[in-house]
């Protein structure tokens, strides 16, 4: 009954909310969105979540692109042709000379140059992308040159992500932004990129409500084709009940992200589509390997008894999907699939446990955010885990907390152990790299370092970001995984479903493993 009245509550605050945009409406093709909110940031340089890549992938432009339902290959964007020099290590761009920005400047290569530099000088949370990056050279202004470190077979895939946004290097820089070397100590901009944009893309940033909405208004000086709606706004919607309620009022058109039971009692209504796809989510527990954070649960032999012990048939019963076999996202090339999953073993884990000196069991404290996103509850999970893992002899205590709080204790790797979720930030098997030592999670945030793991590993790593033949990939990567498996302080337990609805009037819903949802392909059927 709480429940109700709390799901009731926040369908009236939706209802008012809604109503301050009738007079917008009247004049306006205006979608809404229901969405569980992540937002950090939406300075392509700082921001790193899902929502802000949604909210930026349209709002900017990126040198290429991927077609709209995957990412098979890469497609031009801001860049209308591309050449990779015979050694592998520099990419020259030509950059289609209509493209302007939404003030009417021409985009130029030294916006590229600027963008780029700024993003790996800034050392936002995405900054560790342009680490591949060695220099950058405006050759003329619809010309730019990008040298790579090394060959990297996934740098085109890379510059696909909202992060590589091309932003107005004169805009950005007249509000306090800078691309020079010390930009993490002097750069001023991000307070002025949150609340506008300065970009190239269909849509400009007309508001952002951090936890409360988004709005994007038509940019009518794009350079490209016009998208159908004039208005986009997001709702911070986090319950899947209240986004499912909204949708059946009306009062959204997209409820992006449901639980599977919402979308079960939606069939058979007519005027709402169902969308059911597998979600680029991984959800994993993650030991730190520094023992005065997780005492025990820095121990491999540990981290591997907790990997036995989850019920992992449980967790597709509760959220659908699969099974991942590592923290590799299962549509990734070299992924293991579920055929390489862990299945439930709990008398290894208990051997496991007793091995590591603890045979009558230990205590756990599990940190993770009190918060959902494509309907899937981390309390719910959270709950699951402690239940599992007490069968094992591990007594779990659960400790929630404020996502922004918790997330900033996760980055900067002071949590001892956590629950979280990763969605690739580059769809090609190097991510994985982000999850051994050396790598943005493995390292950053749970410190596991390279000299912690054998010459052998050290090398599979060093090839693992180089290699291009895909027969040397698939034998680098699985060894990778294997070693993962059996030594990684990580516990992928499921990658679940995406289950999404939206009114049947809405035309070119596709769900993309990137940047989750393109608006500019929607528009409204006459009905």
């Amino acid at each position: 009954m709480n429940r109700m009245k709390y799901v009731l509550a926040l369908v009236a605050l939706m209802a008012l909310l809604l109503g301050a945009f009738t007079s917008l409406a009247q004049d306006e093709k205006v979608l809404v969105i229901g969405h569980a909110e992540s937002t950090d940031s939406l300075d392509p340089a700082n921001g790193f979540t899902g929502t802000g890549h949604m909210i930026n992938h349209v709002v900017y432009d990126q040198l290429v692109t991927f077609p709209d339902e995957d990412a098979s290959q890469i497609l031009p964007r801001l860049a209308d042709s591309w050449e990779i020099s015979d050694d592998g290590l520099t990419y020259t761009f030509s950059i289609n000379p209509d493209a302007v920005f939404a003030n009417g400047d021409d985009v130029t290569a030294d916006d590229v140059v600027f963008s780029f530099n700024r993003l790996k000088y800034r050392d936002g949370n995405p900054s560790f992308l342009a680490d591949p990056i060695d220099s950058l050279e405006a050759i003329d202004d619809d010309t730019v040159a990008i040298t790579v470190v090394e060959p990297r077979p996934s740098f085109l895939s890379e510059i696909t992500s909202a992060v590589f946004s091309i932003t107005n290097a004169d805009v950005v820089r007249a509000n306090g932004g800078t691309d020079a070397m010390d930009a993490a100590e002097t750069d001023a901009a991000g307070a002025y990129l949150d609340s506008q944009s300065a970009g190239s893309g269909p849509y400009m940033l007309a508001l952002w409500e951090p936890q409360a909405r988004t709005e994007l208004v038509r940019n009518e000086n794009y350079w490209g084709e016009q998208p159908y709606f004039d208005r986009v706004i997001v709702i911070n919607m986090p319950e899947a009940a209240t986004q499912k309620a909204a949708l059946e009022a009306g009062e959204i058109d997209i409820a992006l992200d449901l639980s599977s039971d919402n979308v079960a009692s939606l069939v058979g209504n007519e005027s709402i589509e169902i969308y059911r796809g597998l979600s680029n989510w991984t959800h994993f527990i993650i030991m730190n390997t520094d023992e005065d954070k997780s005492g025990p649960f820095a121990n491999p032999t540990v981290q591997l008894a907790v990997r036995y012990a989850l019920d992992y048939e449980g967790y597709k019963t509760l959220w659908g999907g699969v099974t991942p076999g590592s923290n590799m996202w299962v549509g990734l090339f070299t992924a293991f699939g579920e055929d390489r999953a862990f299945s439930r073993d709990l008398d290894r884990a208990r051997e496991l446990l007793a091995e590591a000196g603890y045979p009558d069991g230990l205590d756990m404290t599990l940190e993770y955010p009190d918060w959902a996103l494509g309907g899937v509850s981390f309390n719910t999970n959270a709950q699951k885990i402690q239940a599992d893992l007490a069968e094992a002899g591990i007594n779990v205590t659960l400790s929630p907390g404020e996502m922004q709080v918790e997330l900033a204790k996760y980055r900067s790797g002071e949590h001892s152990v956590g629950y979280w979720l990763w969605g690739p930030d580059i769809l090609d098997p190097i991510d994985f790299t982000s999850f051994l030592p050396g790598g943005k999670v493995a390292t950053e945030r749970n410190n596991w370092q390279l000299e912690d793991v054998p010459e052998d590993i050290q090398a599979l790593i060093a090839r693992a970001r180089t290699a291009s033949d895909p027969d040397e990939r698939m034998e680098v990567y699985t060894a990778l995984q294997e070693f993962n498996q059996q030594q990684g302080p990580f516990a992928p337990f499921v990658v679940p479903e995406q289950p999404s609805a939206y009114l049947a009037n809405l035309q070119g819903f596709i769900f993309h493993p990137h940047w989750t949802l393109d608006v500019t392909l929607l528009s409204r059927a006459d009905m």
